[in-house]
């Protein structure tokens, strides 16, 4: 049992570095559900303090990551258009084989999504269109960043309670 959740929980970690990107899936908090899954086996001992502190840090990224990108759409003068032009663009890009077309297919959802919105200043569509790509990107590399963490932190309870999981 402990080798399934161990294989599980590992699952769950991909998913959650995959969900960084994928606007459908919340990153950290599914790296998260896998340090709880590897906390339930037998030989990690389960660490509330750990998973409760974990925890908060997913929800707080949860968060945020609806928050950054509109402060970063408002803070260079966009709409709400401009945002949902952001999160289409970048589901479009992911179906492209394009290389890296997440990220220009952001930038020109949200260009679109200005435009729709008000289509006589070009101008003010690409500045807002840059906010709302910059506040993108950096909500992606936060959310990144913190699965990454979430990843090393299982790999090395994992690690050092190998011969425990396999025994």
């Amino acid at each position: 049992m402990d080798i399934f959740l161990l294989i599980l929980g590992f699952c769950l970690m991909g998913l959650g570095l995959v969900g960084s990107f994928l606007p459908i899936l919340p990153g950290p908090l599914t790296g998260w559900l896998g340090l709880l899954v590897l906390h339930l086996t037998k030989a990690i001992p389960q660490d509330w303090t750990f998973l409760g502190i974990t925890l908060g840090i997913a929800l707080l990224i949860w968060v945020l990551d609806y928050i950054i990108p509109a402060m970063g759409t408002k803070k260079f003068g966009g709409s709400k258009s401009g945002a949902i032009g952001t999160t289409i663009g970048l589901i479009i890009g992911l179906l492209s084989p394009i290389p890296f077309g997440f990220i220009i297919g952001a930038f020109v959802g949200a260009f679109i999504g200005e435009m729709t919105h008000d289509s006589k200043d070009t101008s003010r569509a690409l500045k807002a269109s840059f906010g709302s790509f910059l506040g993108f990107l950096f909500s992606t590399t936060l959310k990144f960043i913190v699965s990454l963490v979430f990843l090393v932190l299982f790999i090395n309870k994992a690690y050092h309670s190998w011969y425990l999981l396999i025994g």
